[in-house]
């Protein structure tokens, strides 16, 4: 790190003044001095004498659903997410709001310009969906255990988005006049503002009867159709297995529970009747791509069965 001092003549506006007449004194009137100042560049930028500017334009917008589009600049993770929007008071502590899990997949707008931090930590986690402050200090250190980082990389390292430079005493107006809305957070320049609105706009959810025809679903042009939960036997129902068969290919489509074996039917496999069944809160399922392991809450007698779903499919 090399240190480059630079000086500067400037006259003093406040005594300056215009005169037809020649100055008896011209130094009485104009005073100079010299402002110094000196300027912290790294090695490799050292022999250009180029310094890392702290400030940066606006990548960022966040779109609410009543349609308002927020420019910003970007911290934390780059990428679009959804998420309501919802506002805090707090003054201090935001290490602790980020990891608190009452804000899971919320984007969290702080409404004082500047807060300070308590360094402590809700959980292990990070919740929240996206973080919206007012400004930001570059210079700010969180302290994680033994390890310092900025909130930038603190948050950039959990996959989390945060934007600042943003009128939040605008937006918090908002939200208290029209309630919680849900917004979208993007630093995505090939997305136009009105996909982004779309994406927050709330989805109408049409309930059907397990008997609705397949080609009457298909006339409502939904953008994916959910088969729910039971109770009951998949292979009692061979017309909702029929009613996935049609929709195939055409539609995204979701399963839940009994919803899921009628899929696993549908895509040719089979399902049986468990010994005892899975019913309680603490279940592990595997992620068989990433490898992880998450607990899960389950009560179903029916499983699909994955040797003959997997031979099929082999």
């Amino acid at each position: 790190m090399v240190s480059k001092a630079m000086e500067l003549a400037v006259t003093n506006p406040l005594t300056c003044s215009t005169s037809s007449k020649p100055l008896s004194n011209p130094s009485s009137i104009l005073r100079a001095f010299t402002v110094r100042c000196s300027v912290s560049l790294s090695s490799d930028r050292a022999s250009t004498g180029v310094a890392e500017r702290p400030w940066k334009t606006s990548d960022a917008r966040l779109v609410l659903e009543d349609g308002s589009i927020w420019r910003a600049k970007s911290f934390g993770a780059s990428r679009t997410q959804v998420g309501e929007v919802v506002f805090n008071t707090s003054l201090t502590g935001y290490q602790e709001i980020l990891t608190d899990p009452s804000y899971a997949g919320q984007f969290v707008l702080m409404t004082n310009p500047h807060i300070g931090n308590t360094d402590d930590e809700e959980s292990m986690q990070c919740f929240l969906g996206g973080l919206v402050i007012r400004s930001i200090s570059i210079r700010y250190i969180l302290q994680i255990g033994d390890v310092q980082e900025t909130l930038g990389d603190y948050l950039a390292e959990r996959n989390i988005m945060g934007i600042y430079d943003v009128d939040t005493h605008a937006i918090t107006r908002r939200l208290r006049q029209d309630g919680s809305l849900i917004g979208v957070l993007s630093t995505e320049e090939s997305k136009t503002d009105e996909e982004l609105l779309e994406l927050s706009r709330s989805w109408d959810i049409v309930v059907v009867p397990s008997t609705w025809p397949a080609s009457e679903t298909l006339k409502i042009k939904p953008d994916g159709v959910l088969f729910s939960n039971g109770p009951g036997d998949p292979s009692a129902v061979p017309y909702a297995v029929e009613t996935v068969k049609e929709i195939l290919g055409k539609l995204p489509l979701f399963g839940i529970c009994m919803g899921q074996q009628l899929l696993g039917q549908a895509l040719g496999g089979k399902t049986f009747k468990m010994k005892f069944g899975h019913h309680g809160g603490n279940h592990p399922v595997r992620n068989l791509r990433s490898g992880h392991v998450e607990i899960s809450a389950q009560n179903h007698n029916y499983a699909v069965d994955p040797h003959r779903f997997l031979r099929v499919w082999k």
